[in-house]
């Protein structure tokens, strides 16, 4: 079997399957962020070297602030958890996004986290927070613009290459394939320069309920594709 290179995963649907259960949301997320660690373990033995997982966009500010509160605390927790998980398993960590809005001691740990698992030599594994595809490329456009201004590049010389090293993902090979959860068909605003030439695979399992089995299946559809040199065959 054809195992891809890179795996980018939407994490839908966290809360639904809690109200299904009579459970409040956060125990969705709870139970969700657990699934993560499965998840990246199941990976990595499959051959997986990369995983991105959407984890909080700029767009979920906007969900009642019990809930964002929830998710932060969440996030506090799983940091340290992640930090563990990595050290057993020779993860990679980092975090793409506009970490500038999240709280400093969010910003403490996913820096030591960061600087802890760096030479690690397992899964590379990426968390998405607060992170928007609009935004990453906005920041991005920002820095070059202060090049051109700085006299340090000539307009005519923005290439997509340079695109790309400006980006969060600088240095990450693109998506292979993406996989969301929970019914969704939308990608969300998620690595929108990134999915150009991804293929998409959409289950109606909810996160929580994500397995090994259904990681097997989507990759089984994936060999389905017809796809040359990593990139959609044309004509």
């Amino acid at each position: 079997m054809n195992i891809p290179n890179h795996v980018a995963i939407i994490l839908d649907g966290n809360g639904r399957w809690a109200k299904s259960k009579g459970m409040p949301r956060n125990y969705g997320h709870v139970q969700g962020a657990k699934n993560v660690e499965v998840i990246c373990e199941e990976a990595y033995r499959m051959g997986i070297s990369y995983l991105t997982v959407y984890a909080f966009s700029t767009e979920n500010w906007n969900r009642p602030q019990d809930e964002v509160d929830a998710l932060m605390k969440l996030l506090r927790n799983y940091m340290k958890t992640c930090l563990k998980t990595a050290a057993k398993n020779n993860m990679c960590v980092r975090v793409i996004g506009d970490k500038t809005r999240l709280d400093e001691d969010i910003r403490k740990r996913i820096d030591e986290l960061e600087k802890a698992t760096a030479e690690n030599t397992g899964l590379h594994f990426q968390i998405a927070l607060n992170y928007g595809g609009r935004d990453e490329i906005r920041r991005a456009a920002i820095r070059i613009a202060g090049l051109v201004k700085d006299g340090k590049l000539e307009a005519d010389g923005i290439t997509e290459e340079l695109i790309s090293a400006h980006l969060d993902t600088a240095g990450i090979p693109d998506p292979d394939l993406l996989i969301r959860t929970c019914n969704e068909e939308r990608i969300s605003n998620f690595l929108l320069w990134q999915l150009a030439y991804t293929e998409f695979y959409f289950t109606p399992v909810a996160w929580p309920d994500f397995t090994k089995a259904e990681l097997e299946k989507a990759v089984e559809a994936y060999n389905h594709r017809d796809r040359k040199y990593g990139l959609v065959k044309e004509g």
